[in-house]
């Protein structure tokens, strides 16, 4: 079973689900547009700024994971950023960055506020700075489940010791080649059931230790909310500065497998 679970903290209009064929693959992205903001013409500063904005996050995502950048002078500037996951080449980010930024800004046309969410890059803009800005919201999530199973009690539980480790581990390496980004690979052994688990926990560089903690805990408490008592197997939640991501396979019992 697969469920898509949406949350907005701020207020969010035109969101939708598309499948995007991009690289072979099919790939689920969200874009949303700020209300709140205001709007622009198409031969505006704010235009013509926008334009220098996702042209140089372009250029950039062809240098590391993440990239932050503003254009033009006030009321007319635009803010922007793209965050690749960290386990991918930069070969597939600057193709992710670039498949976003050559949709972004078509999804909610003069909306001088933007985002968008593909598995692999976040991509936003926006007519005021959010960079080193802890955001609670919007969010996206996606996850695969078990209806039913037993003692899941124990097994959220373990599985909720697991990532909030590799949050204190990610939040403490700022200075990494790739800051606040860990990737965990390992076999758990419960009372009932054993299961290979793969992990990634990243935020945005931007952010201090502090709201890179802030943020992967929300995504946590996200994945609590989600889905009741069931085993979630595997979950992908994007927020605005940090990501989570994993898979659970292998899971077996004594008697037999489970199949996730």
């Amino acid at each position: 079973m697969t469920r898509i679970i949406t949350h907005f903290a701020i207020v969010l209009v035109c969101f939708f689900l598309l499948s995007l064929q991009t690289m072979s693959q099919s790939v689920e992205i969200t874009y949303g547009c700020n209300q709140t903001s205001t709007t622009f013409n198409n031969s505006s500063a704010y235009r013509s700024n926008l334009e220098t904005v996702l042209s140089t996050l372009r250029d950039r995502s062809s240098l590391g994971s993440y990239a932050n950048t503003t254009a033009g002078l006030s009321p007319n500037t635009v803010y922007g950023m793209f965050l690749c996951r960290g386990d991918i080449n930069r070969a597939s980010c600057s193709n992710c960055v670039r498949s976003a930024t050559s949709n972004v800004d078509e999804t909610c046309n003069s909306d001088k506020g933007n985002f968008i969410f593909y598995d692999e890059c976040i991509v936003r803009y926006s007519n005021f700075s959010f960079f080193t800005l802890f955001e609670d919201g919007p969010a996206f999530g996606r996850f695969s489940m078990l209806s039913s199973s037993e003692y899941p009690e124990i097994f959220n539980q373990t599985l909720s010791g697991i990532l909030n480790e590799l949050i204190l581990r990610a939040s403490s390496s700022s200075s990494s080649p790739i800051p606040y980004f860990v990737e965990d690979q390992e076999h758990v052994t419960q009372l009932e059931s054993s299961y290979d688990l793969k992990a990634i926990v990243q935020c945005s560089p931007d952010l201090d230790p502090r709201n890179c903690t802030l943020c992967l805990r929300r995504a946590v408490q996200y994945l609590s909310g989600c889905c009741g008592q069931a085993r979630v197997t595997s979950a992908n939640i994007l927020f605005p500065k940090c990501l989570l991501n994993y898979n659970i396979s292998a899971l077996q019992r004594s008697r037999g497998v489970i199949n996730g």
